[in-house]
């Protein structure tokens, strides 16, 4: 059975999709002290630079204006936090691979990042997204690993699916678990998007639908 397949029937087994009805930028922090107060739910996202995290946010909550997008990898420095029908946050992570910045600007990248991901008590969940054009990437193996060793809740989510086709997505996301099997004994769960066509939209909503009432 195709990875696609497996990913639909998973998401089929539940049939309640979120319906976000407002979301509003709330605050942009440079550092865990500046984030909101730990008081609401909040579902990360985060990828290496340049793989349509700003463009998938802006899918699933339907404003195209929410979260900037660029052409230039990086764009994303902060820690943004996003309200969700005011009771649950989307937090907008800068991406890991830090594009091309000063070697100082990546280490408090890296430090912030790190921060948030250990420390942060309402983060319930971290979207990992992974280009589903590209082979498997030391950077995301590795990242991936990361929150594993620490304990931090994490799914993965392949973006740009409308730029190949579905057997080449097919073909990387098996490649993609077949690298991860080498380490983990379970695999996490993983979920195909595409913030062009709003392919996962509804799948990816349920999801955090569940996450937030578990």
């Amino acid at each position: 059975m195709h990875i696609n397949s497996i990913i639909r029937i998973f998401a089929s087994s539940n049939c309640v999709v979120m319906e976000i009805k407002s979301a509003k930028f709330e605050i942009s922090s440079a550092k865990l002290s500046q984030c909101p107060p730990d008081r609401l739910p909040e579902i990360a996202f985060i990828g290496r630079s340049n793989v349509g995290k700003s463009s998938l946010i802006n899918m699933l909550t339907g404003n195209s204006r929410l979260a900037k997008t660029s052409s230039t990898p990086g764009k994303t420095q902060l820690i943004n936090h996003f309200v969700i029908n005011d009771n649950w946050y989307i937090v907008d992570l800068p991406g890991y691979g830090y594009a091309q910045v000063a070697k100082t600007q990546r280490q408090k990248f890296f430090t912030m990042i790190n921060d948030y991901l250990l420390k942060r008590r309402s983060l319930y969940c971290v979207f990992v997204l992974i280009d589903s054009r590209l082979s498997p990437q030391k950077i995301d193996l590795e990242f991936i690993n990361f929150l594993g060793e620490n304990g931090v809740p994490f799914e993965i989510i392949f973006t740009k699916t409308d730029k190949q086709s579905a057997k080449k997505t097919d073909d990387n996301v098996c490649l993609f678990k077949q690298a991860l099997e080498q380490t983990w004994e379970e695999l996490p769960k993983m979920m195909l998007s595409s913030a062009q066509t709003k392919a996962g939209k509804d799948e990816i909503l349920n999801e955090i639908e569940n996450i937030i009432k578990q």
